[in-house]
């Protein structure tokens, strides 16, 4: 099971090797830490918050995975057949804990990383935490997540905005809504599924602002999973998965452009490739063609009490949630490195390592249309071999 001594006990000696240090005890850390174990490699897991899974124990209460069940687990351990098809957020947790524990994995809660860099001697990493600890690693796999940092843009007024405004990283249910004004702003799943929460909580009202329409799929078709046909299709050409998913949402997804969203001009592929995933439709197709939630423009700023639109329109809902996403965070971490790109991604992923920096992976920094969870699986042994050959061939110099 996860090491239980205080945190200071653990990392007060330095090790007689260098472990691989893995950043982040989400599923994307504890998958490396267990594949690298498996294959003789020590990995120490890192975690800034006091227990496994932490953003996953942030997000809204009726969040279920969007991938199946059985496409969903990692390395080494089935997801429990009872907790159904789609599984929940509650379920997600317990899973991470049982993964944890099943695996016996080496975890030290209550440390953060704020600065990644190469050992002086040039072998290995050194790792800049907080009670000013530095831990020399032969490797390091940074796994601190797709959804680290809500992100919320710099719309004019916001400052001086009196009503209530929250991040959808705030939002837990709809409880505190009943009887309430809200403007969710931004459709991707996060936004679409917290407003059909709303709805059905007893909001009085629900609007949704939309800047770009999304692509929005069935998340199951006669029993066929949206992320079987992801799997299939994403070594395919990008054009011909855009032509064959333009063809199959025309028969599968109804025309709401009437409702102010009409279907989108770019491909699903393009976009997806670009960092938009498409929205699975949990409610939110029968919401907004009945009525319940409403569509308008985007979000411009914020004038004297008021939501000012992208069309001119202006709002005063009592709530506003910002479904804006995430920041991955990376730039303090390892951005002088010179190994994330323009938009602050990970220039690479998986057994890659970037160029100038051997022995620095990245896992879970991308939202593929196979599934995230599937896809840090497959990723987590791609490093673990990684890791043990580059490991391996060192001890034979």
């Amino acid at each position: 099971m996860a090491d239980s001594r205080p945190s200071s006990a653990r990392l007060s000696a330095p090790p007689a090797d260098r472990p691989v240090y893995v950043i982040g005890a989400g599923p994307g850390g504890l998958a490396a830490a267990y594949a690298l174990r498996a294959r003789g490699v020590r990995a120490v897991v890192l975690e800034k918050s006091d227990r496994v899974g932490s953003s996953w124990r942030r997000h809204y209460d009726r969040l279920h995975l969007h991938t199946t069940r059985r496409l969903s687990a990692l390395p080494g351990l089935a997801m429990p057949r009872r907790f159904g098809r789609w599984v929940s957020r509650d379920n997600v947790v317990r899973y991470l804990e049982k993964y944890a524990e099943h695996h016996e994995l080496e975890i030290v809660t209550g440390v953060e990383v704020f600065r990644v860099e190469r050992a002086g001697d040039g072998d290995g990493w050194v790792l800049h935490a907080s009670g000013g600890r530095e831990l020399t690693g032969s490797a390091v796999v940074v796994a601190t997540g797709h959804n680290h940092t809500p992100r919320v843009p710099d719309w004019p007024g916001l400052d001086g905005y009196g009503g209530e405004f929250l991040h959808a990283g705030q939002y837990r249910d709809a409880r505190p809504y009943a009887d309430r004004d809200v403007l969710v702003v931004g459709i991707g799943n996060t936004g679409a599924e917290i407003a059909v929460d709303l709805v059905e909580g007893g909001a009085a009202r629900v609007r949704l602002a939309v800047r770009t329409a999304p692509h929005i799929v069935r998340r199951s078709t006669a029993g066929w999973a949206a992320q079987y046909t992801g799997v299939l299709v994403r070594r395919l050409p990008v054009p011909l998965v855009d032509r064959l998913a333009r063809a199959l949402g025309r028969f599968i997804t109804p025309d709401l452009s009437a409702h102010g969203l009409p279907r989108p001009d770019s491909g699903l592929y393009s976009r997806v490739r670009e960092g938009a995933i498409p929205v699975q439709d949990v409610g939110i197709v029968d919401a907004v063609r009945d009525g319940k939630v409403e569509i308008v423009a985007a979000v411009e700023g914020f004038e004297d009490g008021k939501v000012v639109l992208a069309d001119g329109g202006r709002l005063t809902p009592d709530t506003v949630i910002a479904a804006t996403g995430y920041e991955r965070a990376l730039d303090g971490l390892v951005g002088h490195l010179g190994v994330l790109d323009g938009r602050g991604r990970p220039v690479v992923h998986g057994p890659r390592t970037p160029d100038g920096a051997p022995g620095l992976y990245f896992t879970g920094f991308t939202n593929p249309i196979s599934g995230m969870f599937r896809e840090l699986a497959i990723d987590a042994e791609r490093v673990a071999r990684a890791v043990a050959r580059t490991l391996a061939a060192g001890d034979r110099r």
